[in-house]
């Protein structure tokens, strides 16, 4: 396989884990294959799900194989590729600082599952229905605001300016905060609305990204998955309050 020659496996249904690698590999123009929306490979795909056949087994998508690697996490994988397509700048320092947000972005994203699936993922949505109601209105009323306010002081306080969380130039971690806009404005339209009125650097970013010319010709593609009640970001009303 090319260095610039990828393989995902994730769920081809759902945005989720995945999308933070499919933007990346996106914008980067690198050449992917969505294993799992490739309908002869379904059964590859799965064995990869069940943990694969070699000896450092992926516990769970996304998986990215880079060649003979096979690196599992969105995070780690994102750390992986970003250096390779200029995603970030190639000083240690500013590395460490990207996969921290990153971390810090998988924290959050993982808050946002707990509020349609607070008790278990095993269960269904509807068999948890008023643990949902109690998580979704704490994390509307805390925990949004105190992540994403803590991502528009990253930008304020970035000495490079720019309106990048990383340096002068756009990041994976710029990528990933596009997402994570996105996907809590399709979940919490009107908690996020109240948000964004202190967030303008965050909304500006995510516009910002939108339109760049790679990413805006994924989002008008079929390669990007609609939103949708299988996912990360749900939209039920009732958790928006």
């Amino acid at each position: 396989m090319m260095a610039n020659s990828y393989e995902l496996y994730y769920w081809p249904t759902i945005q989720g884990r995945g999308e933070f690698v499919r933007l990346a590999l996106e914008e980067a123009g690198a050449a992917y294959v969505d294993v799992a929306r490739v309908a002869e490979r379904h059964r590859e795909f799965m064995d990869m799900v069940a943990g694969g056949d070699g000896a450092r087994p992926p516990f769970a998508p996304p998986v990215l194989k880079a060649g003979d690697l096979v690196i599992a996490q969105s995070a780690n994988i994102l750390a992986f590729l970003a250096p390779r397509h200029l995603l970030v700048q190639d000083d240690e320092e500013s590395r460490l600082w990207a996969h921290q947000l990153q971390l810090t972005l998988a924290d959050l994203v993982d808050e946002v599952h707990e509020t349609h699936h607070p008790i278990a993922a095993s269960l269904y949505h509807d068999e948890q229905k008023q643990e949902a109601l109690r998580r979704s209105a704490h994390f509307r009323t805390e925990r949004m605001a105190k992540y994403l306010g803590y991502f528009e002081r990253v930008l304020t306080r970035n000495p490079r300016g720019g309106g990048h969380l990383v340096g002068d130039a756009v990041s994976y971690v710029d990528l990933s905060l596009f997402q994570l806009v996105a996907g809590l404005r399709y979940a919490f339209p009107k908690a996020m609305a109240r948000v964004e009125e202190d967030t303008p650097l965050i909304s500006r970013l995510a516009e910002e990204v939108a339109r760049r010319p790679r990413i805006a010709a994924y989002l008008a593609s079929d390669r990007r998955l609609a939103f949708n009640e299988n996912g990360l970001f749900r939209h039920y009303p009732e958790l928006d309050g």
